[in-house]
């Protein structure tokens, strides 16, 4: 469905490009650091995890992990509570998802919760942060955001003051339109103008 949030949102890029990307990076789920850790940024501690769905941990349209990626999925909800993982879909838990009942069949498979969310990605941030105050997680440092998508996932991040964790390839590298064009201007930012994100405050700082 169009997604309306990200249509809006996507023109603070046109201001500050670097706000699409992310602090850190890998190819698939199965590669993400855990613990999570960021780059040049010791201190910083990472307390509550946000999920992307599709492409992420799962298949495009799939509401379970993907087969391969079933070790690390155990390895995350062995480092942290599970209270402290959210997955946050642009379908499942979204006002598209009638009933929620797609969030509910992908809460049963993966023992997590999915956020309620009449917002999409990248708008939905302060729902995020209240759920994670909930939980006792008060500062938007001490939350990563991982996902495969640079306008909305990590886009999302940097509104928030997170942190970003890019998924670049995913299940299967998309060949859709928007992906792509996402692909193309990380390469310029990163390898032409050398822009770097927005840096959220450490914990300790």
């Amino acid at each position: 469905m169009f997604n309306v949030s990200a249509t809006l949102n996507v023109s603070r890029l046109a201001a500050n490009p670097s706000l699409c990307l992310p602090h850190l990076s890998v190819t698939s789920f199965d590669k993400i650091p855990i613990p999570f850790q960021i780059p040049n940024h010791e201190n910083a501690v990472i307390k509550g995890i946000v999920l992307d769905k599709d492409n992420c941990f799962a298949k495009d349209h799939d509401d379970k992990v993907w087969k391969d990626y079933e070790d690390t999925w155990k390895k995350l909800q062995k480092t942290y509570p599970k209270e402290h993982i959210l997955i946050v879909s642009n379908s499942a838990g979204t006002n598209d998802d009638i009933d929620h009942q797609q969030a509910a069949t992908l809460e049963v498979n993966t023992g997590v919760t999915v956020l309620r969310h009449p917002t999409k990605k990248p708008g939905c941030f302060n729902e995020i942060l209240e759920y994670f105050k909930t939980q006792g997680i008060t500062k938007p440092s001490e939350i990563i955001v991982v996902g495969d998508r640079l306008f909305t996932d990590m886009l999302m991040a940097n509104m928030m003051g997170a942190w970003g964790l890019w998924i670049s390839e995913g299940v299967e590298e998309s060949q859709k339109l928007f992906p792509r064009l996402e692909r193309g201007l990380f390469n310029k930012l990163v390898t032409q103008r050398s822009d770097n994100p927005f840096v959220p405050p450490t914990p300790t700082e």
